[in-house]
C-alpha cells in the first residue's frame, strides 16, 4: 500500500514539471475533446468489490455532460454536468440512502497552437455537493447521522491540464493539477475541522489509440488513470504529513470491439470516502464495473 502511495506522489510530480516539446502535426485534439477526456466518467459497478466498503449491489455514477461553445473551434468553452452517485446496499429491501449530488459548471481555455500536438488549458469549476437530506448532522449518540443527516458544501477549482500525444506508443496523455477550495462561508458548521476545504488534485491519464488517425471516430483500446489528492488544511488534528490526508486511486479501462458504448474497468482506491456524509470512512477497495469511454478520437 505504502510503496503504491510513494509511486503515485512520484508520478504527479515529475509529471508536473516535464513538458513535452511541441511539434506541430495535423493529429491533434480540439479543447472539446481535452474538456471531455478530463471530465467525471459515467459508470457502474458490479457487486464482487473487495475491501472495506460496505456491501453494494452497485454504485453508479452518472455524469452527462452539456457542452457551451460559440463554435467548434472556440478556445473558451463551458460544461454544464448534473453529476449524481447512487449506492444500492447489500440490505433488506436494497436501500439506496443520501446520494451524492454534483451539479457543477466548468470553464476551459486553451493557449498556444490550436493545431499543435501538445497544449496547455487552464480551467476553473464551481460546484455543489450535497445528499438531498435535511435532519441533524450528528444523531443521539454524537455520531454523524448517515441516514438522515444533512451534507452540504459548495466549492472552487482551478488548474491547468496539459495534452500530449505519444508517436512510440501511439497514445494521448493528459496531467491536471488543480485547486480544490472549499470557503468556510460555504460549507456547513459541523464539517469545519473534519471535511477538508482546502485539496490538491494531481491525475495522470492516458488512451491507448487504435490508431494515429485522430479524427477517426474510434475509441481508445485501452486507457489508464492515476489520481491523488493531498488535503492541506486542518482537520482531525492530523499532522502536516500524515498519510490520512492523501487519497489515491488507479483505474484500467478496457474497451472490447463488441462492445458500442460502454467498456469493463478496474479501480484501486485508497483514502477518505467521497459519498457525501460517509466522508469520516476511510477505505480501501478494489471493484469492477462498466464504464460509459466518452471520448472519441
Amino acid at each position: 500500500m505504502k510503496k503504491f502511495i510513494y509511486l503515485s506522489i512520484l508520478l504527479s510530480l515529475f509529471l508536473l514539471v516535464s513538458n513535452a516539446q511541441e511539434k506541430k502535426d495535423s493529429l491533434f485534439l480540439d479543447l472539446t475533446k481535452i474538456a471531455l477526456a478530463n471530465q467525471s466518467d459515467s459508470y457502474v459497478t458490479f457487486p464482487i468489490d473487495i475491501g472495506n466498503l460496505e456491501p453494494l449491489i452497485f454504485e453508479a455514477n452518472i455524469s452527462p455532460n452539456f457542452i457551451i461553445r460559440k463554435r467548434k473551434d472556440s478556445r473558451l468553452m463551458g460544461v454544464l454536468t448534473s453529476q449524481v452517485i447512487i449506492r444500492m446496499y447489500n440490505q433488506d429491501s436494497y436501500p439506496i440512502y443520501t446520494p451524492s449530488y454534483i451539479p457543477q459548471i466548468s470553464f476551459y481555455y486553451l493557449v498556444g497552437d490550436k493545431k499543435s500536438k501538445n497544449h496547455n488549458t487552464f480551467f476553473g469549476r464551481i460546484s455543489h455537493h450535497s445528499n438531498g437530506q435535511n435532519g441533524d448532522f450528528y444523531d443521539e449518540n454524537g455520531n454523524i447521522n448517515l441516514l438522515s443527516g444533512n451534507f452540504a458544501t459548495n466549492f472552487l477549482e482551478f488548474g491547468l491540464i496539459n495534452t500530449s500525444n505519444s508517436e512510440n506508443l501511439n497514445a494521448v496523455k493528459f496531467f491536471k493539477s488543480s485547486f480544490e477550495i472549499h470557503p468556510k462561508s460555504w460549507m456547513m458548521d459541523e464539517m469545519q475541522g473534519t471535511y477538508s476545504g482546502l485539496r490538491w488534485h494531481n491525475t495522470f491519464s492516458a488512451f491507448k489509440l487504435p490508431r494515429t488517425n485522430l479524427e477517426s471516430k474510434n475509441r481508445p483500446n485501452i486507457s489508464l488513470k492515476v489520481e491523488t489528492t493531498w488535503m492541506f488544511d486542518s482537520i482531525n488534528n492530523w499532522s502536516t504529513f500524515d498519510l490520512n490526508r492523501l487519497n489515491a486511486g488507479l483505474t484500467f479501462y478496457y474497451h472490447p470491439k463488441f462492445l458500442e458504448d460502454i467498456g469493463f474497468f478496474v479501480q484501486f482506491y485508497h483514502g477518505m470516502d467521497y459519498y457525501n456524509i460517509y466522508f469520516n470512512h476511510q477505505i480501501d477497495t478494489i471493484r469492477f464495473g462498466l464504464m460509459t469511454e466518452i471520448l472519441r478520437f
